[in-house]
C-alpha cells in the first residue's frame, strides 16, 4: 500500500473539524477515522515532526527545541538542522525495504536529507538561490523551471503588522508548495510521500486575534475575521487536487504536529527569576536584552532560562556548570522548589495561570544530550515565555520576536483513510507518536527499533474504552473553542 502523508503545521482540530465547507477533508473523514492528536512536550515544530517520523519522544532524540545547549557552559547554544537527528525515521525504513520515499518540507529539512527518492528543504533553508535545498541538486533547476520563479520555503518576516502583504505571501508560497508536490507525485515513482505545509502556522501566528472573540486584542467585524477560515478552505481545495492523483491502494494521512490557541501575553521568565532572587545581574540593562547579552553574576545565580513558546529553565549546579552554586545533593530540593514556584505563578490580573511544569526525566523514556532542568508551559501555553530582561515587568503584551497572535496548543488533529482499515469515525487518545507505527503497519513495513507509539489499527472500532468516539471532555473543548471563534 502506498502512503501519502500531508502535514499541516499547527492545524487546530476545532477548525479542521468544525467547518462543513472543508469538503475534501470531510470525504476522508467519512471513509476513515479522525480525532484530536496529542503532541509531544513541548508541542513545537522542532522536534515534533521528527518525533512523529521516528516514534521517539524529544528526550530520546536529544532535541528539545530549535536551539539546544551544546555543552555545560552558559552561552553555547547550537541550532538544529537535519543532521541533528540520528534516529531512524519512517522514510528510512521505506528505503531499507527497497521502496521509494519522497520527503518535502518536513522540519528540519535542511540540509536536504539522503532518501531513496526526492528531498526538498523546509523553512530552515537559508536561501533557495544560494544554497542547495534539494537532493538530488538538479531537482532545484527542475522546480525553478516548473514555477517560473524561485522556490520559497517560508514567508520571511511573517511577524509583521502588514497583514495584507502577509496574507498574499502565504497564499503565493502555498500555491508553490502544492504545485511541486503534485509534480513529484505525477512524474516519479513513489511508495511514500510526506510533506509539511508551513503556511498554516504562519496564518495562525499572523491572524488568530482577528477570528477569536476571546483574544484580548480581538476587534469585532474587522476586515480580517475570515482570513484563517478562507485559508483552510483554500488548503482543502489543494488537498483535493492531491487526492485526485492517488489510487485505491493508497493510505492517506492528514495531520498537524500541534494545535493553536490564543496568546494572552508574554511572561518575562528571567525578570521573574530576578525578582525571586534566583538570577543576579551585575548591571540591569537599559533596554530589553537577550539572556546571552546580559551581565550575569553567576556566582550568585541559581537558575536562568531561554524564552520561546515555552521556557527552558536551567539550574546552576556545582561541578556541572563552570560557576555553579547548587550543591549536587541539593539539586532535587532546589528543582522541586522552583517547580512549585512556577506552578504558583499569577497572570497580570492576579489569577492563577495554571502553569504546567515538567521534569524531563519524568516524561521521557531517555534524556539524551543536555536537557532543560525544567520545561515550563506558562498558563498552559496561553502565555509565551519572554527571555529578554529590561521590561521592568513580569507580564507584557509585546513579543520579543515580533507581532504574534497565537501560541501552540497541546492537541493537533489527524485524519486517516486507508483501504481495508477497520478504523472508522471519531477516535480519542491518539498520540503523535502512534502514527508512524500505524503507517508502517498499513504499508506492510517492518517496525522501527524501539518505537514509543503503538499502531492504532489494533484498536477495536467504535469501542469507547479502546479509542473509539470522542470523549465528552474533548467534545466540550471543541464546542467551546468553535463557539469562541464564531463557528457556532
Amino acid at each position: 500500500m502506498k502512503l501519502l502523508v500531508m502535514g499541516l503545521d499547527c492545524a487546530a482540530p476545532e477548525l479542521l473539524f468544525g467547518d462543513e465547507e472543508l469538503v475534501n477533508l470531510r470525504r476522508l473523514m467519512d471513509v476513515g477515522c479522525h480525532g484530536r492528536l496529542e503532541s509531544v512536550i513541548p508541542p513545537i515544530t522542532i522536534p515534533a515532526w521528527m518525533c512523529m517520523a521516528t516514534s521517539h519522544d524529544p528526550g530520546t532524540l536529544g532535541i528539545y527545541g530549535f536551539r539546544n545547549r551544546a555543552d555545560w557552559s552558559y552561552d553555547a547554544l547550537s541550532t538544529v538542522n537535519s543532521k541533528s537527528f540520528t534516529d531512524l525515521a519512517i522514510w528510512d525504513q521505506v528505503a531499507r525495504e527497497g521502496k521509494r520515499a519522497h520527503v518535502i518540507g518536513v522540519p528540519p529539512g535542511y540540509p536536504p536529507r539522503k532518501t531513496s527518492g526526492y528531498s526538498i528543504g523546509c523553512f530552515l533553508t537559508p536561501d533557495t538561490v544560494a544554497n542547495t535545498y534539494t537532493r538530488p541538486e538538479k531537482l532545484a533547476g527542475e522546480i525553478r523551471a516548473l514555477l517560473g520563479e524561485d522556490y520559497r520555503v517560508d514567508v520571511r518576516g511573517f511577524r509583521t503588522d502588514n497583514k495584507d502583504w502577509l496574507k498574499e505571501e502565504i497564499y503565493s508560497m502555498t500555491r508553490q508548495h502544492f504545485k511541486v508536490v503534485r509534480h513529484v507525485m505525477q512524474t516519479t515513482e513513489w511508495d511514500y510521500v510526506q510533506f509539511v505545509e508551513i503556511g498554516l502556522d504562519r496564518m495562525h501566528h499572523g491572524f488568530w486575534k482577528f477570528q477569536d472573540a476571546q483574544h484580548r486584542h480581538h476587534v469585532p467585524d474587522n476586515p480580517y475575521r475570515h482570513v484563517i477560515r478562507d485559508y483552510y478552505r483554500f488548503l482543502d481545495a489543494e488537498i483535493g487536487s492531491l487526492l485526485e492523483l492517488v489510487d485505491d491502494d493508497t493510505a492517506v494521512l492528514v495531520l498537524s504536529d500541534h494545535g493553536a490557541q490564543r496568546l494572552d501575553g508574554g511572561f518575562c521568565v528571567n525578570e521573574w527569576l530576578i525578582q525571586q532572587g534566583l538570577l543576579t545581574l551585575n548591571q540591569y540593562p537599559e533596554t530589553p536584552t537577550p539572556m546571552s547579552n546580559l551581565d550575569v553574576n553567576w556566582e550568585r545565580t541559581v537558575a536562568w532560562s531561554e524564552g520561546g513558546y515555552y521556557a527552558r529553565v536551567f539550574l546552576n549546579v556545582k561541578g556541572r556548570e563552570p560557576r555553579g552554586t547548587i550543591n549536587p545533593g541539593d539539586y532535587e530540593r532546589v528543582r522541586d522548589d522552583l517547580k512549585a514556584r512556577f506552578e504558583a505563578t499569577m497572570d497580570d490580573q492576579g489569577k492563577p495561570m495554571a502553569t504546567r511544569v515538567f521534569k524531563p526525566q519524568e516524561i521521557y523514556r531517555q534524556v539524551r544530550n543536555i536537557a532543560p532542568d525544567l520545561i515550563v508551559h506558562f498558563g498552559d501555553l496561553f502565555w509565551r515565555s519572554v527571555g529578554k530582561v529590561g521590561y521592568r515587568a513580569i507580564h507584557v503584551q509585546e513579543n520579543d520576536t515580533g507581532p504574534d497572535d497565537c501560541n501552540h496548543a497541546q492537541y493537533g488533529a489527524f485524519i486517516l483513510a486507508a483501504p481495508g482499515s477497520p478504523l472508522q469515525g471519531p477516535m480519542e487518545n491518539v498520540r503523535l507518536l502512534d502514527l508512524t507505527p500505524t503507517l508502517l503497519e498499513l504499508g506492510g513495513y517492518d517496525p522501527l527499533p524501539e518505537m514509543h507509539g503503538q499502531s492504532i489499527l489494533a484498536r477495536a472500532p467504535r469501542d469507547p474504552g479502546n479509542g473509539g468516539g470522542i470523549s465528552p471532555t474533548d467534545q466540550e473543548i471543541i464546542r467551546q473553542r468553535l463557539s469562541g471563534l464564531g463557528y457556532i
